[in-house]
């Protein structure tokens, strides 16, 4: 854990002795009572926790002062078609420690019918996923995350659309709010050009990944019509949870927000 997250409504209450929070300060990192360690309130501010206390049952009472806002989420969202579980929260995890705004997820032609049927949306395993990401980048903050029927549910709900992240703007500048952002869905069997050529600086995104599979020949006609381009990522065929990394690296890389 590169920062200790508190839920809002744990403030003032101690951290028990079988909370993964408590081994890690006290097993790994070896804290005792008076030292500092990095804390932060899930959605909200930054800063430094005291270890007040080490009680005799191994709960810790702290104190926190947190003054410093998080980082600004990348103006950065990607849409993908459901994989197994195990690689959802891989994907969920890697995605939040980059920083993105938003993940969607997707049912597709050519995905497993029963991947969306996944429980991990519903018992919090996709959320500690995303703050496992978060507290590994010092963040706070961890991307929107919903999930759709299918291509064309998310086609015409068009969620890009909708405000998410307001901190994203400082990122994004004047561009996100004179351009709408730039559509491109990731494909590599009928390709109109490629990722690495893109030239998007300060430019809001959308990136869209098909399952594991690909897309269909049909769901390729939707994504055009509603305005994406079909970039390639090279002739490689990558698992699904790669071809995610893989998109989003390249996209914070072309828009400049990397930078």
């Amino acid at each position: 854990m590169n920062i200790i997250l508190f839920e809002p409504h744990e403030m003032g209450k101690p951290l028990g002795r079988r909370d993964e929070r408590t081994i890690h300060l006290l097993k790994v990192l070896h804290k005792k009572a008076g030292d500092r360690f990095e804390a932060g309130i899930l959605g909200g501010n930054r800063g430094t926790g005291i270890i007040e206390t080490v009680r005799l049952d191994g709960s810790i009472l702290y104190t926190l002062d947190l003054k410093t806002p998080p980082p600004p989420r990348y103006p950065v969202r990607l849409v993908v078609g459901f994989p197994r579980p195990i690689q959802i929260r891989r994907i969920l995890r890697d995605l939040s420690n980059l920083g993105l705004e938003a993940v969607d997820f997707i049912g597709t032609d050519l995905g497993e019918k029963s991947y969306r049927d996944t429980r991990l949306f519903s018992d919090g395993g996709a959320r500690a996923a995303l703050i496992e990401g978060a507290v590994q980048a010092r963040d706070t903050r961890v991307p929107l995350l919903s999930a759709y029927e299918s291509l064309e549910e998310w086609l015409g709900e068009r969620p890009w659309d909708k405000p998410t992240d307001k901190s994203a703007d400082k990122h994004a500048g004047h561009f996100r709010q004179r351009m709408s952002p730039l559509l491109i869905a990731a494909d590599n069997v009928r390709p109109e050009g490629s990722l690495a050529n893109l030239n998007a600086l300060g430019q809001s995104i959308v990136l869209a990944v098909g399952s594991e599979r690909g897309w269909s020949d049909a769901e390729r006609d939707k994504l055009e019509a509603a305005g994406f381009l079909r970039l390639s990522m090279g002739d490689r065929a990558l698992r699904t949870e790669t071809a995610c990394t893989a998109a989003a690296i390249l996209g914070l890389e072309k828009t400049g927000f990397l930078g």
